[in-house]
């Protein structure tokens, strides 16, 4: 290393590192990054490095492909990213745990709970050794199967803080994770206050033997302690991970002390004492164990118990194996000490709980009277009447009598039933954390909030301490157990989804390390955990998947702006995928035509009203893509800038649809590359909308001619045509030259107000995606809302001119607005395939425009009354409704006055624009006939449909080489001049409506 002192005093250091034999990667580290070059073989593309693979460092290490290729507007660095990822948002913590101090003891400390001690007696009474056997084994089938499916998906990729919600959430995606991980951190939390209640209740039973008690040796005194300790345990978790580690070392000792305490009480039997003998306390013998090998079901609390309710009540005591993956943000190596603490926890509980087991049904009576003088042989004979109080059936501190000496069994029991409390305190609020980072629900970001140099959620533990003291005040051990069971077993059946539907889809991304997993066996445990779930209680099963339910619907509807790639996403595209080839495999049916609309509009922020118009008839149910031709070649980044900014439009306004730039080519030739390209297979356009081009009669020859020629494009290709024209103006243009678009740039202050408002409009909304219920900000923003101007949204990633301006116009909403009463005249002239009546049909089922009816306008020739009835007889096949129809004709000549204000358009036109071509007199005289007909047309519109909401009229269509396009744009301008909104539709000659079924 030669330090270099002739850099300007900067004190760079400059160092060879040796990469391979060939290359010599020179690093320059000036303490703020560091930049990669090759000396010596002059590459200037960057090594393969660790660092260009972390999200959250990727675009300061890796340069751009505009960077290697030299794209004039690319910086130094990468793209610019959708999001930054959970590395660069989420708080770091320094103290990093092991596969034993991280996953192993607290798996085994959260299994070795308040049930070990304090019922699994209780069950060994009540299902008999043989049952108990059977429900330990189901127990651990259902965890060691989710633990190898959260083995095979912690060891895909690199996992933070979060637990179960950051697994599923990336697995599943955020409307599945967020939902069960607002479950498990509320199981967990009423866990806490389960082992909470079960240390207090020992407590009291030791008091009890002393005779002595706090208030009234009952369910007040749970109240009182179980308060006071869990204030305890918080504090001591929110100190720090250090502290709590420290305790949880204390506490294993006290539990492995304990364990050995009772084995060895159980082996040398009962003292001398006949107390021990009178409480059922008799030494393992093969009789005894025979007696307690079936079951013995009894009524307690009412209720006659049963396989499934004892399974309910035990199954708490083996929901441990989360812990490491709860607190998965502070392990040294999660990909490897969660499976291997986790199955070692799961071999080592299983082996204690079948030894306590037979150690406890080897060793005690189920039921016992106190009087050792009414035992013969393995039972008292005083019992038959019911009134016994101890045994194995009625007696919670058999493990106490049983052991060596009950003092060490009380402080096993309250080491198990605190250390879990303080595991499952310890990662709900991490897990709050993770989905307050992510924005998921709204307030979540207040707990969320992180303190000291490592993030502590201090805000999130309180949140913690009020939901357990909710359940500590409840202080029945038993009903508590009961409830979680099913939240747990709905948390384990996702997880084990997870699995088997990232295994199936089999997206690239998955790729994990743990390879001792199936995706049936994975499967087999989902439908196992929801069969055991509603085999202990239909009822809470519904009630927790509809909680579940609710929970995902709350994220859909607010659809967070969150993409982690997702195995449903991989899904939903080999889904469309596949339906999009079984689609092209069948042929075009009638009977299932849908219009697919190519909406050429230019910004999508500046002509609303012909987006509105084209949503409304493709609306949820067809193809509808928004084209915007741009003449300027654009760099990368500002057409992706660009790009983003009218998706984001989209998105907002709740238009489904697409969005295509075509850049650097004049505007006929991209409308050609765009019909010609856009879509694929059954999915492409089979209508092309524009808008009416009102400037035609100023703008140069070459614009005028790339109008037109884009409809002769549309006929050429055998593409359906609308052209839209609204009252007040919607030119194609937007009264500006195709150069002025991207030349003539305003302010950033002056972008779309329409956009501005609609981004302000949804954080108004009832659960905005960034809410985090602070009435202190909120109120401050409120203030800071009313003395200030309306803030503008800027895109993001921002670049260096914004979009077009949009010109307010008072009909820019008609298409999104409620309409009252009114009509819909559809001027069906010419069989185009039925197109011109089918889409305001279409138009009139849409819930905005239902109040409308149509008015049906048709052409006679010589039989009015026979075409007039056929006419009716057809639309009553075709089932469509209207309200009225009249038959026209137009072979009558035009009134003077209108053929004279054509002629004077035309005149106005050769006038005042040099640039256009003189329309000459053979063109005129050659199409006489059909220039009277448009202008006919026109005083008939006037005469009928002048106060209509909207006009559809069938298109005449330009015959190439014989209509100019002067000539043509004048009929158009005829026809729909100081008219309601008129829409022209020409149909390509296909039918798109039948009568049969």
């Amino acid at each position: 290393m030669v330090r270099n002192d002739a850099t300007g005093g900067k004190g760079y250091d400059n160092r060879a590192v040796v990469v391979s034999d060939e290359s010599v990667v020179l690093e320059m580290n000036n303490g703020n990054g560091r930049i990669h070059r090759d000396s010596l073989l002059g590459l200037s593309e960057p090594l393969p490095r660790l660092d260009h693979y972390r999200a959250s460092q990727r675009n300061a290490k890796r340069p751009s492909i505009g960077v290697l290729h030299g794209d004039r507007d690319s910086k130094s660095g990468g793209e610019p990213e959708e999001q930054l990822e959970e590395e660069a948002k989420a708080p770091g913590h320094a103290f990093r745990l092991g596969w034993v101090q991280g996953v192993l003891i607290p798996c085994l400390l959260n299994i070795w709970g308040v049930m070990l001690f304090l019922r699994l007696s209780w069950v060994v009474g009540q299902a008999g050794i043989v049952q108990t056997l059977i429900i330990i084994a189901l127990s651990y089938v259902v965890c060691v199967m989710t633990t190898l499916s959260l083995s095979a998906l912690c060891t895909n990729g690199q996992i933070k803080s979060g637990g179960l919600y950051y697994i599923i959430s990336r697995s599943l995606g955020a409307e599945f994770g967020a939902s069960v991980g607002i479950v498990f951190a509320f199981a967990n939390s009423v866990n806490a206050a389960m082992n909470t209640i079960g240390f207090c209740s020992s407590l009291n039973d030791l008091l009890r033997s002393l005779n002595t008690k706090i208030v009234d040796g009952g369910v007040n005194d749970i109240r009182i302690v179980g308060s006071a300790f869990l204030l305890l345990m918080i504090i001591i978790c929110a100190i720090g991970m250090d502290w709590e580690v420290k305790a949880q070392n204390f506490l294993l000792v006290l539990i492995v002390v304990a364990i050995f305490n009772f084995i060895i009480g159980a082996i040398i039997g009962p003292g001398a004492s006949s107390e021990e003998l009178g409480k059922g306390f008799l030494g393992i013998s093969a009789s005894l164990l025979a007696a307690n090998m079936g079951p013995g079901y009894t009524v307690m609390n009412g209720v006659q118990q049963n396989f499934f309710s004892v399974f309910a009540i035990f199954f708490p005591s083996v929901t441990g194996i989360q812990s490491g993956a709860n607190i998965c943000g502070d392990l040294r190596d999660p990909a490897k000490a969660i499976p291997k603490g986790t199955l070692w926890a799961c071999l080592i509980s299983a082996i204690s709980y079948v030894l306590f087991s037979f150690m406890a049904a080897g060793a005690a009576v189920r039921e016992a009277s106190g009087n050792a003088s009414d035992l013969v042989g393995v039972t008292f004979t005083s019992c038959a009447t019911g009134n016994c109080t101890y045994g194995l059936l009625n007696d919670y501190t058999v493990m106490q009598l049983i052991s060596l000496t009950s003092a060490i069994t009380y402080a096993g029991c309250w080491a198990a039933t605190l250390s879990t409390a303080l595991t499952n305190i310890l990662s709900v609020p991490r897990l709050i954390q993770a989905l307050g980072i992510d924005r998921i629900y709204p307030g979540l970001i207040f707990f969320s909030k992180g303190y000291g140099k490592h993030g502590e959620p201090y805000r999130g533990y309180g949140l913690v301490f009020l939901v357990s003291l909710i359940f500590i005040l409840i202080a029945d051990l038993d009903a508590i157990a009961s409830l979680i069971t099913n939240l747990y077993l709905a948390s384990y059946a996702f997880i084990n989804f997870c699995t088997f539907h990232a295994a199936t889809v089999k997206p690239l991304g998955w790729r994990p390390t743990f390879r001792y997993y199936h995706p049936y066996v994975s499967l087999l445990a989902t439908v196992l955990c929801v069969a055991i779930m509603f085999l202990i209680s239909v009822v809470s099963s519904f009630i927790a998947m509809a909680f579940i339910f609710v929970l995902y619907l709350v994220v859909v509807y607010r659809k967070p702006e969150a993409n982690w790639g997702s195995s449903v996403q991989a899904q939903a595209y080999k889904t469309a995928l596949n339906s999009t080839l079984n689609l092209e495999g069948t042929s075009d049916h009638v009977k299932n035509y849908q219009p697919q609309i190519l909406a050429i509009a230019g910004d999508p922020m500046q002509r609303p009203a012909l987006i509105d118009l084209a949503h409304l008839i493709t609306k949820h149910s067809s193809l509808m893509v928004i084209g915007n031709i741009i003449p300027q070649r654009l760099p990368y980044k500002r057409r992706r800038a660009l790009s983003d900014m009218g998706k984001s439009y989209l998105k907002d306004s709740n238009i489904r649809a697409f969005y295509k730039i075509v850049d650097g080519v004049d505007f006929d030739q991209g409308a050609r590359c765009l019909i010609q390209s856009t879509g694929f297979g059954r999915l492409a356009p089979n209508i092309l909308m524009l808008g009416y081009k009102t400037n035609w009669r100023v703008a140069n020859h070459q614009q005028l001619n790339a109008y037109y020629n884009t409809l002769h494009t549309a006929f050429d290709n055998r593409l359906a045509l609308l052209i839209l024209r609204m009252g007040k103006g919607l030119d194609i243009f937007k009264g500006l030259s195709s150069s002025d678009l991207y030349t003539t740039i305003p302010s950033p202050q002056e972008t779309t107000v329409s956009f501005t408002s609609k981004r302000m409009a949804a954080r108004r909304s009832l659960m905005p995606v960034n809410s985090n219920l602070d009435l202190h900000e909120l109120m401050q923003s409120n203030r800071s809302s009313q003395t200030s101007p309306a803030p503008t949204f800027h895109a993001a990633p921002a670049f260096d001119y914004p979009a077009p301006p949009v010109v307010a116009e008072p009909e820019a909403n008609l298409f999104k607005q409620k309409q009252p009463k009114g009509t819909i005249d559809v001027w069906w002239l010419y069989d185009d395939g039925g197109l011109t009546m089918l889409l305001p049909y279409i138009i009139t089922t849409r819930s905005k425009w239902e109040k409308c009816k149509i008015r049906v306008f048709a052409l006679s020739s010589v039989n009015v009354q026979e075409e007039e009835t056929n006419l009716k007889l057809l639309l009553d096949k075709l089932r469509i409704s209207y309200l009225s129809l009249t038959m026209v004709k137009v072979t009558d000549k035009p009134m003077a006055s209108t053929i004279e204000e054509h002629r004077e358009l035309l005149r106005t036109v050769a006038d005042t624009n040099d640039d256009l071509p003189v329309l000459s007199e053979s063109e005129k005289q050659q199409l006489e006939v059909k220039t009277n007909r448009q202008l006919r047309l026109r005083e008939l519109l006037l005469e009928h449909s002048k106060s209509a909401s909207l006009i559809v009229m069938s298109m005449p269509v330009p015959r190439q080489d014989t209509v100019s396009a002067v000539l043509y744009m004048s009929w158009l301008e005829m026809l729909t001049k100081d008219m309601p909104p008129f829409l022209l539709v020409r149909g390509n000659q296909t039918e798109v409506l039948t009568f049969y079924s």
